[in-house]
């Protein structure tokens, strides 16, 4: 099994004609998943690859039977094509784009509330069920099937711990890159649930970076609601107070915020912290030893 996508996900591809979504979606469909659709607005009743551009996501749920949506569109327009493709009425939107204004993802999660639809980023790169489906920018390559769930504030990171792990045999149920900005869809907390929930997924890694409290807030909800085994990296140890890092939210506001006041919080809810990629593997298959 595995979580949010697999053999049944029917991707549309918003951008498909653009230079970012015409590769990825090649290479998503290589791998085996569904591409169904694409949607160009005024490029509809045209084919790219085999792929039919519809005008709107709505015509590529009707004619297409999509059920998930992977957004490559500009920064000015992404927050508009999450709320057109929930309007209409797919169960998942995967938006790659980033740069999304703050304020524009406060509407668009304000919006969400209460919808039959979840979603996942922006700024990230999307999500693998490895031997099930690819939705996103996570090179294939360095993925195996297997038990271990992986949700990741970091892109980069989540590349290099699946790679750790694969090198050492060690495959994973489903891999999600949640995003590093500060207003986001699905997090730590709903994806942790989702694992806990899947019988196939035997233990889950977290990578978390520095800014906000999505970290700390994770460590709590493992240590009240989590039976597996959980493994964190944290990135930003060396990062100076007050300079952003690498994604919009990755920045020290306080004590509370630094990558030492979340490893305290995972050590303290009895999640193991690994202090490089390499020892994150290495607890991981120490943890699934038992």
């Amino acid at each position: 099994m595995a979580i949010l996508i697999d053999e049944t996900t029917r991707l549309a591809v918003q951008g498909l004609t653009g230079k970012e979504g015409a590769f990825h979606a090649l290479r998503n469909r290589a791998y085996g998943t569904q591409v169904v659709a694409g949607v160009t607005p005024g490029k509809g009743g045209e084919e790219f690859h085999g792929i039919p551009v519809f005008d709107a996501v709505s015509q590529a749920v009707e004619h297409a039977g999509a059920n998930t949506s992977l957004i490559f569109v500009p920064a000015r327009f992404a927050a508009d094509a999450i709320l057109e493709a929930a309007e209409a009425g797919v169960r998942l939107v995967v938006c790659v784009t980033e740069g999304i204004p703050v304020l524009d993802m406060a509407r668009v999660r304000n919006y969400l509330r209460g919808k039959d639809v979840e979603l996942v980023g922006p700024n990230c790169p999307g999500l693998i069920s490895p031997g099930a489906a690819n939705v996103g920018i996570i090179p294939s390559e360095i993925c195996m099937p297997g038990s271990v769930g992986l949700v990741s504030r970091s892109g980069t990171l989540t590349y290099q711990i699946v790679n750790e792990l694969t090198q050492r045999g060690i495959g994973q149920s489903t891999c999600v890159g949640m995003g590093g900005d500060p207003v986001h869809g699905l997090g730590f907390i709903e994806c942790l649930a989702r694992f806990e929930a899947d019988p196939s997924t035997e233990a889950v890694i977290v990578i978390g970076e520095i800014g906000g409290s999505d970290e700390e807030e994770a460590a709590e909800y493992v240590a009240g609601h989590v039976t597996k085994p959980v493994v964190a990296y944290v990135a930003g140890f060396s990062a100076p107070p007050g300079k952003r890092m690498g994604h919009a939210g990755a920045i020290v506001t306080g004590s509370s915020s630094t990558a030492q006041a979340k490893a305290d919080a995972f050590e303290a809810a009895g999640v193991r912290v690994g202090r490089n990629p390499t020892e994150v593997a290495e607890l991981l298959a120490a943890a699934l030893k038992g």
